[in-house]
This record gives C-alpha cells, sequence and structure tokens, in this order.
C-alpha cells in the first residue's frame, strides 16, 4: 500500500481509448489519480462527469487526471464517449492499481457483504510522491476539492 509522501510505482494499464498508460510518462506534471466501482452507475457517473467539466482548470495548473475501475477496456471506451471524457480510464482487471493504492475492501450493499472498490482518489505530485488521498469519497463537491488541492502554476 502506498503511504502519502512515498514515491508512486510507475504503474502501467491498458486504456478505453486502447492505448497503454504509465504513471512514469506522467512525471513532470500533478496526477489525479481516481478509483471508482463501475462504468455508468449513477455515482460513478457524476464523480466523472465531475472532473470532466473542471478538466480545463486541472489542465491550466498542470495536472492530468487518470480514473481507474476493474471494468473492460471495451466498458471504459463506451463509457467516455457517452460522456465525453477527456481523461484516460485505465482498465484494471487483475486489479495491480487497486491492490497497489489498496482500495479494495469489504462493503455491504443491501445487506449483502462482498469485496469491492471503495471510491478514492490520489493526488501525486511531479516527483511521483503521493501528496494527499481521499478515501471513502462522497461525489458531490469532491472533484472540487481534489481540484483545491491542486497548486496554481
Amino acid at each position: 500500500m502506498i503511504e502519502v509522501g512515498k514515491t508512486v510505482p510507475a504503474l502501467e494499464g491498458q486504456t478505453g481509448d486502447g492505448g497503454a498508460l504509465s504513471l512514469k510518462d506522467l512525471r513532470g506534471k500533478w496526477v489525479v489519480v481516481y478509483f471508482y466501482p463501475k462504468d455508468n452507475t449513477p455515482g460513478c457517473t457524476n464523480e466523472s462527469k465531475d472532473f470532466r467539466d473542471l478538466y480545463a482548470k486541472f489542465k491550466r495548473r498542470g495536472a492530468e487526471i487518470v480514473g481507474v475501475s476493474r471494468d473492460s477496456v471495451k466498458s471504459h471506451a463506451n463509457f467516455a464517449a457517452k460522456h465525453e471524457l477527456p481523461f484516460p480510464l485505465v482498465s484494471d482487471p487483475d486489479e495491480t492499481w487497486c491492490k497497489t493504492f489498496d482500495v479494495i475492501h469489504e462493503k455491504n450493499l443491501y445487506g449483502k457483504v462482498h469485496m469491492g472498490v471503495v471510491r478514492s482518489t490520489f493526488l501525486i505530485d511531479p516527483k511521483g510522491k503521493l501528496q494527499h488521498e481521499w478515501r471513502k469519497v462522497k461525489v458531490p463537491g469532491h472533484a472540487q476539492a481534489v481540484l483545491d488541492e491542486v497548486p496554481t502554476k
């Protein structure tokens, strides 16, 4: 599990646009990595749209946004196209990213307990160190709270 102040591993993954993404390639920029449970569910859709709506402001601060879930590349492609998401969505079916950031935990949904992705966001500085984390995220206002933590240029 990664801790604030520590260097984040150079994780790699396939994205919804068919490409590959490596955190190593994003060094030199602030990086927002947000984990969400499932494409096209209400909370995940709202969260992604909130990041989309603030994307230009993140870019002006030199920040990239990366969404991560266990959904397939094809699911990510459809989700990104449907909601006009301008940033990459990483498919993490083997849970490498999820385990590194320790976002899979026991969840209780309608009385049924299962292991699932706990909505979480991480802010990585240009040197690759974790600067801030948000766990058990509530969607309303979250994207703005993350933007507020990214220094202005």
